[in-house]
């Protein structure tokens, strides 16, 4: 028992040492986790879902009377992805901060900027933007959290800037220390930084312009007329050759039309930009 503890320790090791970049993912998702614990979490649930869904596996081949042998590639397969998904899982909260950030970074960014201008220190500015309204204070609170608990600012500045999954947050956090560092005034850092994020979102919104009237286009090709055509066209040849029931094919056709309007509402909303200006 000791030597598969031992085996297992080295083999969680191993697959830890090959996710270079997992332990900052996890301090990017504000997760309070080692590495180690998200692999043991990772190998756990894969082999979880593996077996659920090998057994599910079983039934089906044995019921369609097929080999059995295909469950010997599919248990590993199934326990790979599994895995894979635990650890995309980890991204996915990177990736949700992030747009969270975005979307409310330069009211956060606006506002220091006042409690800055109004003669405000540089802490008090930050606590006062940790309690203020928006969904960005949090991250400001983050901060406040680390130099309440006795680090110095520019070292949570530091380490705010490195784990934020948000680069126009990094800008502000890194011009606001590198100015803190070199004992210049703030604000005048702060301000061109503003400028630049919000001609970005402007950027962005022009071509988000350009995209949607594009996907849009091919959303009336794709998605309005060739349905059109392609059912009168499919009627016809089904009335003719009766080579499928009415149940089958409007079965099919409501199966196909439903995954076309869903694939074109993810389009819409993944191309959409997360701003506010």
């Amino acid at each position: 028992m000791a030597d598969f503890n031992e085996l297992y320790d080295n083999f969680v090791s191993y697959l830890t040492s090959r996710r270079k970049n997992l332990k900052k993912d996890i301090r990017m998702a504000r997760l309070k986790k080692e590495p180690k614990e998200v692999v043991q979490e990772g190998i756990q649930l894969g082999l979880l879902l593996g077996i659920t869904i090998t057994f599910i596996a079983f039934i089906l081949l044995n019921e369609a009377n097929l080999s059995l042998l295909w469950l010997i590639p599919l248990f590993p397969i199934f326990v790979i992805l599994s895995y894979q998904y635990r650890l995309l899982g980890i991204k996915s909260k990177v990736m949700a901060r992030k747009q969270e950030i975005n979307k409310d970074v330069l009211f956060a960014g606006r506002y220091l900027l006042v409690k800055l201008n109004s003669g405000a220190p540089l802490v008090n500015a930050l606590d006062e933007a940790a309690n203020s309204y928006g969904l960005a204070n949090k991250y400001f609170r983050e901060i406040m959290n680390d130099i309440d608990l006795g680090k110095p600012v520019e070292e949570a500045l530091d380490d705010a800037a490195e784990y934020s999954p948000s680069e126009k947050f990094r800008k502000i956090i890194f011009q606001i220390n590198n100015a803190l560092k070199i004992g210049i005034d703030v604000t005048d850092f702060l301000r061109e930084t503003l400028e630049q994020i919000v001609e970005d979102q402007i950027l962005q919104i022009k071509k988000y312009g350009k995209k949607l009237n594009s996907v849009t286009l091919f959303y009336l090709l794709i998605g309005v007329v060739l349905p059109s055509l392609g059912m009168t066209i499919l009627t016809l040849v089904m009335s003719v050759t009766e080579a499928l029931s009415g149940w089958a094919f409007y079965s099919l056709v409501l199966l196909v039309l439903t995954i076309l309007q869903a694939t074109f509402l993810i389009t819409y909303r993944q191309i959409r930009p997360n701003i506010n200006i």
